[in-house]
């Protein structure tokens, strides 16, 4: 990556304003591999040097790629005035601006969620054309059958009149089922069951293309993926 402006560096790879960094570099809260830097319009290559804005190190990658188990009770945007957003969850230094969540999960819906600033991955990700399926836990308000099983492999016709594709249904006890899906309309599971005379009770995404959410990620905790990561997310077992 080429050399650019100290000022301009920070401003793009964190979630404050370019004034502001400027403001902390006159300041003498900046440095550059361990050399306090005072003057905004100092040059540096953001991959090579290691810039620290007081105890935060700047993540000057391209893009990032965010792993997140979402809780309930949050919604996933980017912004919101009211609520909290999976953006707002983030840790210091994976802030940064145009980052966005790559699907949305409802509010109360748990699980694995993708939070990137990589527009052309994210379209690849969410594509219908790409078929990337995603697994969900599901527990409901009775008792599920080999008919609802039936149902869902057929492709579930919603009560707007909405045609979904074939889904996969596993019975992991007489309330619980793991289903698979390969599209994602608004509310889809819940709208399935819906359908067939269910009500979801809890709802939690385990797994999008062949990338699981990993047993030791807590709720609300987040990590960078790896590059092989990465790959699985645009795979699928079609």
């Amino acid at each position: 990556m080429a050399s650019e402006r100290l000022d301009k560096i920070i401003a793009n790879y964190t979630s404050i304003t370019r004034t502001q960094a400027r403001k902390l570099i006159v300041g003498g809260k900046v440095t550059v591999d361990g050399v306090v830097m005072k003057k905004p319009e100092a040059k540096t290559d953001p991959e090579c040097a290691v810039i620290k804005t007081e105890d935060t190190t700047i993540n000057a990658k391209r893009h990032l790629y965010i792993m997140m188990n979402k809780p309930a009770g949050v919604i996933s945007a980017s912004r919101d005035n009211n609520a909290t957003t999976v953006i707002d969850l983030l840790p210091e230094h994976l802030q940064r601006k145009n980052l966005f969540p790559a699907g949305r999960l409802d509010k109360d819906t748990e699980g694995l969620l993708i939070i990137t600033d990589d527009g052309e991955f994210a379209h690849r990700l969410l594509s219908p054309k790409s078929k990337v399926n995603k697994v969900y836990i599901a527990r409901v308000d009775n008792t599920l059958t080999e008919n609802e099983i039936k149902l869902f492999a057929d492709g579930v016709q919603l009560k707007d009149g909405t045609k979904c594709l074939p889904a996969k249904m596993t019975l992991l006890s007489d309330t619980v089922a793991e289903v698979q899906i390969y599209e994602g309309k608004y509310h889809q599971i819940k709208r399935m069951f819906a359908a067939v005379g269910f009500q979801v009770l809890s709802l939690q995404r385990i797994r999008i293309g062949q990338l699981s959410l990993p047993d030791n990620l807590s709720k609300s905790q987040v990590r960078e993926l790896k590059i092989e990561e990465i790959e699985l997310l645009c795979e699928n077992d079609r």
